[in-house]
């Protein structure tokens, strides 16, 4: 029969030795996990623009389309710029951005905020692409909306969700959702309107888009990202008309 002290000892070294073992594989798999984090994301915008990836070769392709990202204030000033891979203003890397923070920082009016914008270019012709976050049903929803060089026709979208009912909410990461924004304005000619998520959409309502059968709550949580979103990048896009 082993003493009290001996098993306390014993459940002690367990402990410690079991935490170090978890310890040690966290720092060494956080590269990897930051790797898949950095290639998602690049996936993800890739998506927004109709260009399929992988795990492979998003990296590749993401660098090849995306010639610039830029980092605006609330005022749509570019305070930071990686053209071609290189910082070339400012020392805000856009990519690193946490979407979801800056959104509350520039919502509290706070004046570090900054989002960022995602310049892709292919055979001579732009799209800006930029972030929007919110909330669904059941956790958050965020997504990529790109623009034509006009700054408002919406030419692709691609969003995704924390935990929305599968064949419900869900489906606002399907490809039949999200191929209704395309063609679709924010825009009705200086005053913004946004794109409505809503049951029995007009399709010739430049402004409205069907929302999920049985996915009321996350089709307003759509609805509710883009309009709450968008409006702040208004002054980066009226600085490029201009």
């Amino acid at each position: 029969m082993f003493s009290n002290r001996y098993i306390f000892i014993y459940a002690t070294v367990l402990v410690v030795f079991s935490a170090l073992i978890l310890t040690l594989a966290a720092v060494g798999l956080k590269p990897f996990q930051d790797k898949n984090i950095r290639v998602e994301k690049m996936q993800q915008l890739l998506g927004a623009v109709g260009v399929e990836s992988d795990a492979k070769n998003a990296e590749e392709l993401f660098n090849k389309y995306f010639t610039e990202q830029h980092a605006v204030n609330s005022k749509g000033e570019i305070i930071g710029s990686v053209v071609n891979g290189k910082q070339v203003k400012g020392d805000i890397n856009p990519f690193a951005l946490d979407i979801k923070k800056e959104m509350a920082l520039v919502k509290a009016n706070n004046p570090s905020a900054s989002l960022p914008i995602y310049i892709f270019e292919k055979d001579g012709k732009k799209s800006y692409v930029v972030p929007v976050n919110g909330n669904g049903l059941w956790g958050g929803i965020w997504g990529n909306i790109a623009f034509a060089e006009d700054l408002n026709t919406i030419v692709g979208v691609n969003f995704d969700h924390k935990s929305e009912t599968p064949g419900l909410g869900a489906e606002i990461a399907t490809t039949s959702f999200q191929d209704q924004f395309k063609g679709k304005t924010i825009f009705d000619g200086d005053d913004f309107k946004s794109v409505e998520v809503i049951k029995r959409a007009d399709k010739n309502n430049p402004h409205q888009v069907d929302a999920i059968s049985g996915g009321t709550i996350t089709s307003n949580g759509v609805s509710k990202m883009l309009q709450n979103c968008l409006k702040y990048y208004i002054p980066y896009f009226n600085s490029l008309k201009n």
